[in-house]
């Protein structure tokens, strides 16, 4: 992205998470996601690239089988990074029914996100 044409960041936050909320979760991943982008869920190893993460993305939606709710609660946008807190309500073919909180952090730059880091409780 050109940084003469960047949107200020709340708005790309804000983007991104309509996008999720309403289910384009992959669609949102493509747009907003940098190619060295790096994510980490609470407890494992950051899984490092677009590519390797775009397959992560695809097997995890594709094996939602009933999605009941994907809100968003709180966010906040400081200096090239974002915060969200969301509540999660699905049923998953390999994990049975899930409910979670979670917290999104994310870095930003030139427009992208480059690092997403997930906290649960």
């Amino acid at each position: 992205m050109s940084t003469t044409t960047l949107k200020p960041l709340a708005e790309l936050e804000n983007e991104l998470n309509t996008m999720i909320q309403s289910g384009q979760i992959v669609e949102a991943f493509e747009k907003f996601y940098a190619d060295e982008c790096v994510m980490q869920d609470q407890g494992f190893e950051p899984w490092i690239g677009k590519d390797l993460n775009r397959e992560r993305e695809n097997d995890f939606v594709g094996k939602i089988t009933e999605f009941r709710a994907g809100a968003m609660i709180d966010g906040a946008v400081g200096e090239d990074v974002t915060f969200s807190t969301w509540h999660f309500d699905y049923t998953h073919a390999e994990w049975g029914e899930v409910k979670y909180d979670q917290v999104a952090v994310r870095h930003w730059k030139n427009g992208e996100i480059v690092k997403e880091r997930f906290y649960r409780g």
